[in-house]
Order: C-alpha cells, then structure tokens, then sequence
C-alpha cells in the first residue's frame, strides 16, 4: 500500500493510494503517525479498501502534497554510508556505523518551498532512502529481526549547511542538518511489500542537470543492518524516520555549485516518488 498525506501545513488529510485515486483514510484514522502504523492501521485500511468503504477525496489533486508521516519523535540518520561518498568527502569507508540526528521539524512536503538559511553559503542536496519505524525496535538480537519493525519506505532529502556541518560543528554534524525545511519527505509512504527497497534506484538533479545516480544496494551498511545496529544503542519508536545516506554528487565534492535561491533540486527513488523544491532567500 501507498499512504500521503494532502492539505495544508498542520492540518493534512490522511489518504491511500490507489492507482489514480486518492481515498480518505479520515474514517480509520486521524493521521498516518506512529499509533496508526504500529497498530492495526494498515490492515484496517487494506480491509477497507477491499470492500469498496473507502470515498474518494473530493479536490484531492489541487491540495498540496505534505509529508507521508506527520511529524516524527526522532529523525536518525546514516553518514558515509555509500563508499564513492565517503572518497567526495574525503573519507575512508566507515567501519562503524555514522550515525547523526536532524531535528524532527525538518520534516516538511517534498514539494515545499526551501528556504536557505541565512548566513549559509553552502546549502547541499542529498537524495537519501528513508525507513519509517513501524514497531518499537529495542536491543534487536539480529538483524534479521529487523524487517518485522519497518512500517514503510520514502524518499527524503537530507538537506546540510556543510560550513556548520563541518567547519563550525564542534564535531557534531547536527547543527548543519537541522535548518526548518532541512528533511523535504515524500510523496508517499510505500510498505515493504511495494517495492524491493534494498536494490532501487535513487538520482537527484539540480536545475534539470543530473547530480546524483546510484542503487540502493551500493550501501554499506543495508537496510535491515542500520535497524539491528540503531536499536544496540537506542529505541526506535513507531514513526520515527531513519535515513540511510547518500551516494555521490553532491556539492561537497567540489564538482558542483552549492544551493542559491531560484535554484529548483529534484530527487527521486523508484517506487517511492519525486519531489520538487524551489530555494528561496529567508
């Protein structure tokens, strides 16, 4: 199944994807959040549209496009975690996991406006897997366990100030990854049973030219492995978003200006969609 949500900042209407249509979800549930997702939310939702109970939601192709979750308790995230974005960075490959944290308020519509903070002089892109957390994950014995945990898969753009990620951090990357509007996230929500997340395409382009290209499968450290090792150290809740990382061609690579306003970056995944934002001033 394929879970959006549509309307304005704040007050979105939760709706299922059906080919086409876009089918109200607001008689099974109040949001597509953790308490929908780690209950009975999608089973409810399947059985419902099975039997034809779900309407079709009136004007639902001129309503914005907000993010498939609504806001997460935890935005987690993978550094390094593709090798040929390690070397643009100047890095070796990590041998343990890299792991930093974006502020949840990042999370906004994949077709938001994005607006360059100001003072920044090197706004970056980063067309990145996101893992929607579906049941609690604590101290996971393996990774194989890892899969019965993950409620769906997104596309996110891991937005970062490298200057403030990197040179004014204090060696912490979070203060560059946390701007509001720094975690653009969509269109959709897909279940695992949607698509093969561990071998799907991801690419981004910046004003039409092509930037990033790479599979998902080039991870270093994969899906389930990222679950497995997050849950050594900490608990995943359900709703919580964990990103995966990013593959080259980036502007930290120094091939490729950084982010000015009127720029538009595009990234898309497979099976998860494409997003479109516009860069403004503040």
């Amino acid at each position: 199944m394929r879970f959006a949500r549509l309307g304005d900042a704040g007050s979105e209407i939760p709706v299922l994807l059906d080919g086409e249509r876009m089918l109200d979800l607001r008689g099974l549930t109040a949001d597509i959040d953790g308490a929908f997702l780690s209950g009975d939310g999608p089973d409810r939702a399947a059985a419902a549209l099975a039997a034809g109970r779900l309407p079709e939601l009136t004007g639902a192709a001129g309503l914005r496009v907000g993010a498939p979750i609504s806001r997460p308790g935890a935005v987690y995230c993978i550094g390094m975690n593709y090798a040929a974005h390690a070397a643009e960075s100047g890095s070796a490959p990590p041998e343990q996991l890299v792991m930093f944290m974006k502020s949840p308020n990042t999370v906004v519509g994949p077709d938001d406006d994005v607006t360059i903070p100001p003072g920044s002089e090197k706004t970056d892109w980063e067309v990145e897997l996101g893992i929607v957390i579906g049941r609690r994950a604590s101290r996971l014995r393996s990774p194989a366990e890892a899969r019965a945990h993950i409620a769906g898969f997104v596309t996110a753009n891991d937005l970062s100030e490298r200057d403030w990620q990197l040179a004014v951090s204090g060696g912490q990357w979070s203060k560059g990854k946390s701007a509001p509007g720094f975690c653009p996230t969509g269109p959709w929500l897909a279940t695992p049973d949607e698509l093969d997340a561990d071998d799907v395409r991801l690419r981004s382009f910046v004003n039409g030219e092509p930037r990033q290209d790479s599979r998902t499968s080039d991870l270093i450290f994969g899906i389930d492995t990222i679950v497995w090792e997050l849950s050594r150290f900490l608990a995943l809740e359900p709703g919580d978003l964990v990103l995966t990382g990013t593959p080259e061609g980036v502007a930290l690579s120094g091939r490729f200006p950084y982010l000015r306003a009127g720029d538009v970056v595009e990234i898309e995944i497979d099976g998860l969609g494409r997003q479109r934002q516009r860069y403004v001033d503040a």
